[in-house]
């Protein structure tokens, strides 16, 4: 008999999510014929065996809470499937609560007194401080992947080496020749955007060189802050050669602007990303970036949380995973008319 394959092999040649063919394979829930066909369709064409079934659980125990409150693409996407997975893997059923991130819906509050859930991985959330010391004052296990403020002592947390990613890319830079560099960065009140501001600027330390704030921005991670940001920057009286950029999506946004005025990328302006995402390998061209693990992230979030489930104790209560520079196509040497200046 064949090896055996594994749900993500399957999910990919049905085009199903994973859910839906955990679901299948262990015949759970509500699932069209059609669909089962398919999955078996799948699995006899990948010439190898089904994947294991998961362990069947007491009805008495609780889900996980997954919670993130914003649209699940690139980044986001990708870290809840990765927490869902590794969830998965345990034996434990998962509960998703995607997509809103207002901080008046009393979400993280109500965990222990709901009684519906049996812990809680809380991914970027945007609850005050005041929340989290009300789960620690009733034992509620809980694990916050890459925080978005400063939590109350005692917290566990996982986040990227965003300080260490964000001095690599500058460092980058600098070696290329560039001194005047622009920087967009996220929201001012994100701890992720704070860090990396703090790499950049040690970057530019260690080079002798002071951050100059006419060349930082700040917005939504997003397509439309580059561009706008990126127009801003560009259009002042002594342009930046090169702009380090939030994530992957505000760096296409800073490609647009630069096509607007005429520049190339990485001829006339050099333009770095970060997470690595599938559009950082779409952009033309493509994209110098951060990557973070994300599926390391996931696998040790569920870790950490199982062991708060079962009141063991932990080596440490937070962990900041290794980030990588990937150079590609869009970062060059400062153009000549910059040299010497």
């Amino acid at each position: 008999m064949g090896q055996r394959i594994t749900v993500r092999a399957i999910a990919a040649e049905t085009g199903l999510s994973i859910a839906t063919v955990s679901r299948v394979i262990n015949a759970q829930g509500q699932v069209s014929e059609d669909t089962r066909r398919r999955v078996q369709e799948a699995i006899d064409g990948l010439g190898g065996r089904a994947p294991a079934t998961r362990p069947r659980l007491p009805k008495t125990e609780l889900p996980v809470l997954v919670r993130c409150p914003y649209k699940l693409s690139d980044y986001f996407g990708a870290l809840v499937t990765a927490v869902a997975e590794a969830l998965e893997a345990t034996g434990r059923h998962v509960l998703l609560d995607v997509g809103d991130s207002r901080v008046d819906v009393p979400v993280v509050r109500a965990l222990p007194t709901a009684q519906t859930t049996s812990g809680a991985i809380l991914i970027l959330p945007p609850e005050p401080a005041e929340d989290f010391r009300f789960l620690q004052s009733r034992r509620y296990p809980v694990v916050v992947l890459d925080p978005r403020t400063p939590l109350p002592r005692g917290v566990v947390s996982i986040a990227s080496a965003h300080t260490a990613g964000a001095r690599a890319v500058t460092g980058h830079l600098l070696d290329l020749g560039h001194r005047r560099i622009g920087v967009i960065s996220g929201f001012e009140d994100w701890l992720s955007g704070s860090d990396r501001i703090a790499g950049h600027l040690a970057a530019l330390s260690e080079a002798g060189l002071l951050g100059d704030p006419h060349l930082l921005r700040h917005g939504e991670p997003a397509i439309h802050t580059g561009i706008r940001a990126g127009r801003e920057l560009l259009d002042l009286p002594d342009p930046p050669t090169a702009i380090a950029c939030f994530n992957d999506k505000v760096a296409v946004g800073v490609y647009q602007a630069a096509a607007e005025r005429g520049l190339t990328v990485p001829a006339d302006l050099s333009v770095t990303g970060f997470d690595d995402s599938e559009i950082s390998r779409a952009a033309a061209p493509h994209l110098t970036t951060v990557r973070q693990s994300l599926d390391e992230m996931g696998r040790i979030a569920v870790t950490m949380l199982v062991r708060l489930m079962e009141r063991q104790a932990l080596d440490a209560l937070h962990l900041e995973l290794a980030t990588e520079l990937i150079v590609r196509g869009s970062t060059g040497p400062v153009p000549v008319r910059y040299q010497g200046s």
